[in-house]
C-alpha cells in the first residue's frame, strides 16, 4: 500500500468531524493534524462520547466529571477547534450500550454538521487496543458513515430540518494503525499538540498512577511519575514522552514530526469519479 507524507488542503470552510470516546483521545492521537486543519480553514468539530466521570485519582465524580470537561474543552481550543458535542454516556460502559442507539446520535451529528471528512478510530487496526470504548465508537462511527445517507435511517431527523449527508472522507488512527495511507507532518503544530495534552491533567494524573501501579508490582520505581503525582504537575512527564513519539513517526516518514491515517475516499471508489465523474 502507497503511504505518502500529505499536505493539508485548504479547508474554505468545509467540516472535518472527529468522534472519540473520551476527552484526551482528540490531542493523544490526532492532535497536531487537528490544529493543522484548523489552520488551513477548516472547522473541525469534535463528538466526544463518554463523560470520562471515573478518569481521575484521588478526586470525586463529580468533580472528576467538571474537571475533565473544562480540561478538554482548554484543550480543544488550543488546537482549533470550533465545536464540540457532547454525548454524554458514562465512561468506560459503552459496550452495554446499544450500537444503534449510539449510530443514531452519530448520524445526527453527521447531518447537523455536514462533513467532508469523518474521522474516527479504525474498527480494522485494533491491534493491542484495550478500551473497549474506543472499540465501540469504531464500530459506531463506521457504520454511521453510510447509513447517514438512507432516507428511510431516522426519518424524525428530517422532521428537524436535517438531510440525509455523505462524507467524501473517512480518517481513521488508532493505537497502531496497520495499513497506513496518509501521514502528515505536524511538525509546526507539535508544541500545540503538546500544550493541548498538558491540559488533561486529571486524566494524565490517573494514567501516571497506573504506571506507578503497575511498575511497583514488577519491583520498580519511577521517580518522574512519583515527582509528578506529589506536586500535580503533569508536564515534565508528559511532554517529553508526547515528543518522543510523534517525533519517533517523523523519523520513519522523513519528517519532524508526524501522526499516521488509513484515508478511504468516495467509499473506496475513486476509480469512479474518473471514469464518470465531473467536477462542480
Amino acid at each position: 500500500m502507497t503511504v505518502s507524507v500529505r499536505a493539508i488542503e485548504p479547508g474554505e470552510g468545509r467540516v472535518v468531524l472527529v468522534v472519540v470516546a473520551h476527552a484526551d483521545d482528540v490531542t493523544l492521537f490526532l492532535g497536531g493534524t487537528v490544529a493543522s486543519w484548523a489552520d488551513a480553514g477548516w472547522r473541525v468539530v469534535v463528538v466526544r462520547v463518554t463523560d470520562d466521570r471515573w478518569d481521575s485519582v484521588g478526586s470525586d465524580e463529580g468533580s472528576t466529571m467538571l474537571a475533565n470537561r473544562d480540561e478538554f474543552e482548554r484543550a480543544a481550543k488550543i488546537l482549533g477547534v470550533a465545536d464540540v458535542v457532547e454525548l454524554g454516556y458514562p465512561t468506560d460502559t459503552l459496550r452495554d450500550v446499544s450500537t444503534v442507539e449510539l449510530r443514531e446520535r452519530i448520524i445526527r451529528a453527521v447531518r447537523t454538521h455536514r462533513p467532508y471528512a469523518l474521522v474516527s478510530f479504525d474498527p480494522y487496526s485494533m491491534y493491542g487496543e484495550d478500551n473497549l470504548d474506543h472499540v465501540v465508537v469504531a464500530r459506531a462511527t463506521d457504520e454511521s458513515a453510510w447509513t447517514s445517507q438512507f432516507d428511510l435511517h431516522h426519518p424524525e431527523h428530517f422532521v428537524d430540518g436535517l438531510e440525509p449527508h455523505g462524507c467524501f472522507e473517512r480518517w481513521y488512527f488508532g493505537r497502531r494503525v496497520m495499513d497506513v495511507t496518509d501521514v502528515i507532518d505536524i511538525s509546526a503544530t507539535l508544541d500545540r499538540k503538546v500544550a493541548a495534552g498538558c491540559c488533561h491533567r486529571t486524566m494524565m494524573l490517573n494514567f501516571l498512577n497506573q504506571l506507578r501501579l503497575q511498575a511497583e508490582t514488577g519491583g520498580w520505581r519511577l521517580p518522574p511519575v512519583e515527582r509528578a503525582l506529589a506536586d500535580g504537575d503533569v508536564e515534565a512527564v508528559l511532554s517529553p514522552l508526547l515528543r518522543a513519539a510523534s517525533e519517533r513517526l517523523g523519523r520513519r516518514h522523513g519528517v519532524g514530526a508526524a501522526e499516521e491515517f488509513r484515508v478511504v475516499r468516495f467509499g473506496g471508489m475513486e476509480g469512479l469519479l474518473a471514469a464518470i465523474g465531473e467536477r462542480i
